[in-house]
């Protein structure tokens, strides 16, 4: 499947639009991130569990808009966008979405 963040595909017109597709995952924090998450507050630095968990949502995410454009038929997702928001303290929405098309 092919993702973009532009509105088109170089050399591929857009035969079709399918219709929008989505996908999110909402991640919690768990206590052993929320420890070394404490230290680096005191002496900086990333906070790699941090870093590791949102990569890992954010391509859970992915996934589950590309299986949902996949189903409706689709080539690819254009106009691709990530967005997070906090759902409650201590968890966080990862949500992917864009247009799904059939390309020429």
């Amino acid at each position: 499947m092919l993702c973009v963040t532009t509105p088109d595909v170089a050399h591929r017109p857009i035969k079709e639009v399918l219709g929008t597709v989505s996908g999110s995952v909402v991640q919690s924090k768990h206590v052993g991130r929320d420890i070394m998450a404490g230290f680096k507050s005191i002496f900086g630095g990333e906070i790699r569990g941090y870093t590791q968990m949102l990569v890992e949502a954010r391509e859970e995410a992915m996934h589950r808009a590309i299986a949902e454009a996949e189903h409706m038929g689709a080539d690819a997702i254009v106009n691709m966008r990530f967005t997070t928001s906090t759902i409650m303290q201590g968890a966080s929405e990862i949500l992917v979405y864009g247009t799904a098309v059939r390309l020429s």
